[in-house]
């Protein structure tokens, strides 16, 4: 049941605690220099120096935790250096009392006799992120310079070349070193010289807008349509157009008179072309009203007798008409799509727009296959987030809140080999409490045994676990407990332990992380015991442990 019974080496030697509930810590290989002579008793009988995490062997020395797994990586069968007894390494156990003691030796500041404080070993790390004389580098990205914690804030704010300082132009925050090539690179508002050597000084981000204006700057004359190929300064371009007046007049003419005869040359073939059309239109008409009469006298002489001859002269010009019709239609068509041209022009519109519309198309659905990713890891964020609340549900679900906790373990043979190849050591119980607000509590089980029971028994564990309600209860724990191996035959042949919590313990005060060290009963029941086929613990590979908290005297909230 006790806390300090023999413990294990980062899994080489037996375990009793599940956890540790020490926060205080130091550096080894560090020389301490300590206010009061540092005793034998404190000091590693292999390295001579201060315990770091103190182990006992069964001889009774106390060696660094690091330097017993040395000495057992140097032999297997690793002997004291004291009293050169082997070693036996089921018998080395974490003395979590010398520790304390150790913890709690006082110690110099290694800045002395800049800092006189006398501060216990345990604490000398915190002391050193507070020490006013601690060298520290300098937080600024760049900066690697060391400085006295004291000197640090003076270092910031006027000496590192590595602080940010405010650009006079654009109020922009910019690190030193770098703030004359933000000014003459990156500042918008930085004053710069016109390009075209007006003597104006403007900001940067304003010389495009200047040079669109600036009388310096070299342009095109107004009249370079026309043909005038001069370029000259904008603020002699009213010169220039008074000056070349009378040439650009003179080309102004020119291209009119060029435009005026393209547009005569264009009046003719129009002209042609509509006579053309004219006289295709009247051909087509004199051969509809050839065959319409054609057509009227082979009507009135159907009843007749007539020559073969002339019957055979009317079908030949009837013939001839017709393909001179086929062909005048078919002429007159090509001549109206030659003029004709605007749905051509039309059509290749109609086509730019279809393109444009078809590259908006491929934006849109560059863009929608963005948002779709997007939508995509959006979704898998809330299943999983579903997931943890569906989980949340079905253990809020089997939560009990009367003291009592039904563990039902299922693959059984599966979790025990896993234990014992070291892959899952232990395995805790859903969360449980003694009242709606009260105690927060669970159970933890080594199917492979822990401590003492390592390899032969299972042991079952007792956990305090953080709760909401801790502010509002009695600290420490102190009732009654009672873990139970249920027998499912009926005959109600439970294995049972029971203790009362021990209120000097750390199991039991308030916790100060997720869970306290677990305590209860390393050698709870052997494995011969529970796998024994005569007796009924184990069914369809399921066991049931059973935790019972005594509510007596308990004042609930």
């Amino acid at each position: 049941m006790a806390c300090d019974e023999p413990t294990g080496l980062s899994g080489i030697f037996t375990r009793q605690n599940s956890a540790t509930a020490v926060s205080l810590d130091f550096e080894p290989d560090t020389d301490y220099k300590f206010v009061e002579t540092l005793e034998d008793r404190y000091k590693c009988a292999y390295c001579h120096l201060v315990l770091h995490n103190p182990h006992q062997t069964g001889c009774g020395h106390r060696f660094c935790q690091q330097c017993i797994l040395s000495l057992r990586e140097l032999n297997a069968m690793p002997t004291c250096p004291v009293d050169k007894e082997t070693i036996k390494m089921h018998e080395v156990f974490k003395d979590n009392c010398c520790k304390r003691e150790v913890l709690n030796l006082r110690v110099f500041c290694k800045n002395i006799p800049d800092c006189n404080s006398k501060i216990i070993l345990g604490r000398y790390q915190e002391h050193l992120q507070q020490c006013l004389f601690e060298s520290v580098q300098c937080t600024n990205d760049g900066c690697y310079d060391q400085i006295l914690r004291k000197d640090l804030k003076e270092h910031l704010s006027r000496q590192c070349k590595f602080r940010e300082e405010m650009c006079q132009y654009c109020n922009k925050y910019v690190v030193l070193i770098n703030i004359k090539n933000h000014e003459k690179n990156d500042c918008p508002d930085y004053p710069v010289p016109c390009l075209q050597n007006c003597s104006q000084i403007i900001l940067k981000k304003e010389i495009d807008k200047h040079h669109a204006v600036c009388p310096e700057a070299e342009v095109d004359c107004p009249y370079k349509q026309y043909g005038c190929p001069v370029k000259v300064k904008r603020g002699k371009l009213a010169e220039h157009e008074n000056g070349a007046l009378r040439e650009h007049m003179l080309q102004i003419l020119e291209k009119n008179s060029r435009l005026e005869e393209q547009i005569s040359d264009l009046y003719k073939n129009l002209e042609c072309k509509e006579i053309k059309i004219q006289q295709l239109a009247e051909a087509i008409k004199k051969c509809e009203k050839e065959f319409r009469q054609f057509t009227q006298l082979f009507g009135k002489n159907s009843n007749l007798m007539v020559s073969t001859e002339a019957l055979a002269s009317h079908l030949d010009k009837s013939a001839r008409l017709e393909s001179q019709v086929k062909q005048l239609i078919q002429m007159a068509n090509q001549q109206q799509s030659k003029l004709d041209l605007q749905p051509l022009f039309d059509t290749i519109e109609n086509v730019k727009q279809k393109i444009a519309l078809m590259e908006t198309y491929d934006q849109r659905l560059v863009v929608l296959e963005g948002q779709s990713s997007k939508h995509d890891l959006q979704i898998n964020i809330h299943k999983a987030q579903l997931n943890k609340n569906e989980e949340r549900f079905k253990l809020l679900e089997g939560t009990c809140y009367n003291g009592k906790l039904i563990w039902k373990i299922t693959d059984y043979k599966m979790k025990k080999k896993e234990a014992v190849e070291g892959r899952v050591l232990s395995i805790f119980s859903q969360p449980f409490y003694t009242s709606r607000c009260g105690y927060r509590l669970c159970a933890r089980a080594y199917l492979n045994g822990d401590g003492s029971g390592k390899g032969t028994h299972v042991s079952l564990y007792f956990v305090v676990m953080r709760g909401e309600f801790d502010s509002l209860l009695v600290w420490p724990f102190k009732q009654k407990v009672t873990l139970m191996l249920l027998d499912q035959s009926g005959k109600k042949n439970h294995i049972v332990e029971v203790f009362r919590a021990d209120p000097n313990s750390s199991s039991f005060k308030r916790p100060d992380g997720e869970m306290n060290i677990a305590s209860g009963c390393p050698r709870f029941v052997p494995h011969t015991v529970l796998e024994n086929t005569k007796n009924t613990y184990i069914r369809d590979d399921t066991l049931f442990l059973k935790v019972v908290v005594d509510l007596t005297d308990l004042e609930e909230l």
